[in-house]
């Protein structure tokens, strides 16, 4: 990573394009789906919670890898993510990991300290940026989050793989107005989704009850509802965050 993403998030001529666009979403698939089994594993408790819940965050960083790289493309720039090697990526996702781990610890037990009884839900926010978040504090949670990743692979790739939590955040302030409209507009967004896939849940669950579909075809369609709405909220994410990261680089602040 030795170019810097503040040059390639600038404005280009788009190169031909000749793959199908919603396929772009299945980069991040794998990792989803590993995330996800992670995540049921963790919920189960016991000792394995804790490293479940590690590989979990690390698949949703991976997937949020994939899905940069494609979506900075799609903003008309052009990315070396997909220059990494597998181990790049993971010692990347490492190095972000642990920080941002540090900064949803500081988050939670701030808001215990002044009795935000779900404060613990703000733990779940790297999860949130895949995978739908427990309440709307958590959304919006989860969407400053994404904010912080996407600035860390930029910052990595301008210092030559170096993270720095406080320099990032601070980075943040001074392009509060752009990246902090990204983050209130896709925080709103996430609200909005969060209702429609209570509502297509719903539905599913219904058609589970009284269809007589095999149980393959039921489950099918459960995976496809899943991660259909991970890949889908990724994606948004990344579109609105770079977008908003563009714009403060071209604009100013």
């Amino acid at each position: 990573m030795t170019v810097a993403l503040r040059k390639q998030l600038e404005l280009k001529p788009a190169r031909p394009e000749t793959s199908f666009g919603p396929f772009r979403l299945l980069h991040a698939l794998p990792w989803l789906i590993l995330a996800a089994a992670m995540r049921v594993i963790a919920f189960g408790g016991g000792a394995v919670a804790l490293p479940a819940i590690v590989v979990a965050d690390i698949s949703v960083l991976l997937a949020f890898f994939a899905t940069a790289h494609q979506s900075i493309e799609a903003a008309g720039g052009q990315s070396s993510l997909g220059e990494l090697t597998l181990g790049e990526q993971f010692k990347l996702s490492f190095s972000i990991l642990w920080r941002i781990m540090l900064v949803m610890i500081v988050a939670a037990l701030g808001a215990a300290a002044v009795g935000y009884e779900a404060s613990y839900h703000l733990m779940a926010g790297l999860d949130g940026m895949a995978f739908d978040q427990f309440t709307h504090p958590g959304r919006f949670w989860s969407a400053w989050i994404a904010a912080l990743v996407l600035l860390m692979i930029v910052r990595a790739a301008r210092d030559d793989g170096k993270v720095a939590l406080f320099a990032v955040i601070g980075e943040f302030a001074r392009r509060g107005l752009w990246l902090g409209a990204a983050v209130i507009l896709l925080g709103t967004i996430n609200v909005v989704l969060a209702y429609g896939q209570e509502a297509v849940r719903t539905a599913i669950w219904t058609f589970w009850q009284t269809s007589s579909a095999t149980q393959f075809t039921k489950n099918l369609i459960y995976f496809v509802f899943i991660f259909s709405f991970a890949m889908l909220r990724l994606w948004i994410t990344l579109r609105i965050i770079t977008l908003g990261l563009k714009q403060s680089y071209v604009r100013g602040g």
